[in-house]
């Protein structure tokens, strides 16, 4: 799999472009020179990816709510894009518990917002809507979910995602077909990488933990993730993007996984010690205390899927992973450009062999 000259000029609309995901593809199209017309929320953080990586050269960037349909279908009708890659969402499990509501207004009830707005846009060919790895049913045995397996979820967060899967297939089979627009769903393993600064996530926390000159507390420190660069999946949604405009059959899956190679599901702590030698440090964490909200125990994900449609597999391996995000993190440190080492980081990815 490798990406084309077919973004050159591609007119896509792009939601949650604020977030750590949306800045890294923003950049990632802005180099592809497709003309990008985004719409976020103001950015959670401070610092921000999206800050970082300005200025945005050749793109329309507008501040709405997906939640609010008004505030953002002209804008989508009127940029007339080919592409909508679909990513705004309430993205934070412990989040979810605390504010269950808004997590499913915005996932499920912003989705379908976004799809009511494709239906009046007479350009769109083809939706990517991004989902997550805990879509999916889990019964904790650690074996790699696959594709058809049944979605679920027990917290607000996975269970509000599985709930967006459906409201896809509901639009895609009432609406989308007899129109000829491709509408696929694609979910991702855990994602690290530079630039992320949100609470409760395992590289935000270390690099916080680590400045502080503390150790990082670990609520499940065995718990199982499939860890992957940020560049991966989103290597993998355009591949998917472009396979799907191109193609003029159904031979396409509706839904892929986007995971990293078997050797990449490693426990928390295992990435927390990895994160350490990369710092220099050692005895990087410590059991966080008091009783914590139930997270999955094992969470890994298959993508022969995605090998066999798209010819995508992971470039990276857990060790690159982990030394491009803290070299990313220590240029941030010493105040280099980040934008043009973000680039940098783009365009080594590109030329990776797996």
């Amino acid at each position: 799999m490798g990406l084309t000259n077919f973004w050159n000029g591609r007119r896509v609309f792009l939601t949650g472009h604020t977030g750590f995901k949306g800045s890294w593809l923003s950049l990632w199209l802005e180099k592809l020179g497709a003309e990008v017309t985004a719409i976020s929320l103001q950015p959670e953080t401070d610092p921000s990816l999206y800050v970082r990586l300005s200025p945005w050269n050749g793109q329309s960037h507008h501040i709405a709510d997906i939640r609010d349909t008004a505030a953002f279908k002209q804008i989508l009708v009127d940029s007339e894009p080919e592409i909508v890659i679909h990513m705004a969402a309430q993205a934070l499990v412990r989040r979810s518990y605390e504010s269950p509501s808004e997590t499913f207004a915005t996932n499920v009830t912003g989705t379908a917002n976004v799809l009511d707005a494709v239906r009046e846009a007479a350009s769109v060919k083809t939706v990517i809507v991004v989902t997550s790895d805990k879509v999916y049913a889990n019964n904790g045995s650690g074996i790699p979910f696959v594709e058809t397996d049944t979605l679920g979820g027990k917290d607000p967060y996975s269970n509000s995602k599985a709930c967006t899967e459906l409201v896809v297939q509901s639009y895609r089979d009432s609406f989308f077909k007899d129109r000829d627009i491709r509408v696929a769903t694609v979910r991702a393993g855990n994602v690290i990488g530079g630039g992320d600064w949100s609470k409760d996530r395992l590289i935000p926390d270390f690099i916080r933990a680590f400045e502080s000159s503390q150790p990082i507390q670990l609520r499940y420190p065995q718990a199982i993730r499939p860890w992957q660069h940020v560049l991966e999946p989103l290597g993998g949604y355009l591949a998917f993007a472009e396979a799907l405009t191109l193609s003029d059959g159904g031979e396409l899956p509706d839904a892929l996984n986007f995971g990293p190679d078997p050797q990449s599901f490693a426990t928390v702590s295992k990435l927390a010690e990895a994160l350490g030698l990369a710092h220099g440090v050692n005895d990087v964490w410590e059991q966080a205390p008091g009783k914590h909200l139930p997270e999955a125990p094992a969470l890994t994900l298959s993508s022969a899927l995605a090998l066999s449609a798209l010819g995508w597999r992971p470039r990276l391996s857990l060790q690159q992973t982990i030394d491009w995000t803290a070299a990313w993190y220590k240029a941030n440190r010493e105040g280099a450009d980040m934008r043009a080492f973000s680039l940098s980081q783009i365009a080594a990815y590109e030329e990776a062999r797996s």
